[in-house]
């Protein structure tokens, strides 16, 4: 998909205290684990948007733009809130912002049709992705017109947790299945990376 309407953007802005050190750069056979996220979404989009607080190395992505969070030490809102303020700051005309966590590398990158579809119903002005009974908040599609009471509730509101924030203006989810292996595996410590490399060898990663 090539939708103007949407940016993609990879929220890369976490400590990785769990990790013990910065997980982007983390390899997952040849492919670093922001590497693994970039391929699946780079041509789906007309433009990808990183938002990282690291020295990030993107030489394989040319199109790829690297920006840090607005607001420090606030989590994920505040990179989705730092995405939306570059789109209005850069003029572009993104209605729609779709986000992926930076080391969550298996996801079926057929749920980008799936935010299409969704935009063309127009049922929210948020959409989280949920499989076998577990909501994925990281997987959002986030309307731009979200940014005055995102800004308002991460300022003057204090709220920091993308899940209690969802919660109070109301989000729809987004479906979808889950067979083979968990998919949504979030890569927090060095343990689920060895489960990582266990999936990538049986698996591979399409």
């Amino acid at each position: 998909m090539n939708d103007n309407n949407i940016l993609g953007v990879v929220l890369a802005g976490g400590k990785s205290k769990r990790f013990g050190k910065d997980k982007n750069q983390e390899m997952l056979g040849t492919l670093t684990l922001l590497d693994h996220v970039l391929f699946k979404i780079i041509n789906e989009f007309k433009e990808v948007l990183v938002v990282s607080n690291q020295d990030l190395k993107l030489d394989n992505f040319g199109e790829v733009n690297l920006i840090q969070d607005c607001i420090e030490d606030r989590g994920p809102l505040a990179g989705v809130l730092s995405a939306m303020k570059w789109i209005k700051e850069k003029k572009k005309q993104y209605k729609w912002i779709a986000t992926f966590p930076c080391d969550t590398p298996f996801f079926d990158k057929l749920i980008i049709n799936k935010y299409r579809e969704k935009i063309d119903q127009n049922e929210s002005l948020l959409y989280f992705v949920k499989s076998n009974k577990k909501r994925h908040n990281i997987f959002g599609l986030w309307s731009i017109d979200l940014i005055e009471i995102l800004e308002n509730d991460l300022i003057k509101n204090n709220l920091r947790k993308v899940e209690d924030w969802a919660n109070k203006i109301g989000v729809k989810t987004i479906n979808v299945k889950n067979d083979k292996f968990d998919s949504f595996l979030n890569i927090n410590t060095k343990e689920d990376l060895e489960d990582a490399k266990k999936i990538l060898k049986k698996f591979g990663n399409d």
